[in-house]
């Protein structure tokens, strides 16, 4: 049966390309390392990096007005996506009996209703800056819309799915599921885990300020 092989030998392969992936970019970051600083330092990189982490969350100074747009939209991609991940309760129970173990309080209907519009509207205006504004346009490739249209099925099929009118509804919302799990490692997708390493690495040059003696 579809639905047994994308929720049981394709889900465990999905898992493993998706962890393995994941930590063959981080690794290849980590080894990147950093050129010696001989400066002398006027503060603590290590700070600067825990700082930076927290500050670039929400733009300063004259670029707040500029990046508006991106910031709400943005907010209301990630928090609505977090949120239908982590506590649909369809999520709940999979991960459950898949991955943890254990559950805990999954949304209301409405919540779940209210989460996805929220997410729904935040990609679908993100992606409609991508195509429009000219400066995002010729930053873009296939990678950013391929991510965004998977990441957009993957979402919808999930929505058609709650409704658990028929077992083929969530065997394609299940393999889209494990597309985006063995596409994330290798694409843009993968700035989730990323962004912690590149603001770790600007706040902590930053921080320490250093001067050449």
């Amino acid at each position: 049966m579809f639905l047994d092989f994308v929720e049981g030998p394709l889900w465990v392969v999905a898992c493993v390309v998706f962890i393995a992936g994941a930590l063959w970019r981080i690794v290849g970051i980590v080894r990147f390392g950093r050129r010696p600083d001989i400066s002398i330092p006027r503060a603590s990189a290590l700070v600067g990096a825990i700082k930076g982490q927290f500050l670039h969350f929400v733009p300063h100074g004259g670029f707040s007005f500029r990046t508006r747009y991106h910031l709400i939209a943005g907010y209301m991609f990630h928090l609505g996506l977090f949120v239908l991940l982590v506590y649909a309760a369809p999520h709940v129970l999979f991960l459950k009996e898949n991955v943890v173990g254990f559950d805990w309080v999954a949304l209301p209907r409405w919540g779940f209703i209210l989460s996805a519009e929220f997410a729904f509207a935040g990609l679908i205006l993100l992606w409609i800056r991508r195509i429009s504004d000219p400066v995002m346009i010729k930053i873009s490739d296939w990678d950013d819309h391929v991510a965004s249209w998977l990441t957009f099925i993957t979402m919808l099929t999930g929505c058609l799915a709650l409704q658990e009118s028929h077992d083929s509804l969530r065997a394609i919302h299940m393999l889209f599921v494990d597309l985006w799990l063995i596409y994330f490692p290798f694409s843009r997708l993968m700035h989730a885990v990323t962004f912690v390493f590149s603001r770790g690495y600007t706040g902590a040059f930053f921080g320490r300020r250093g001067v050449v003696p």
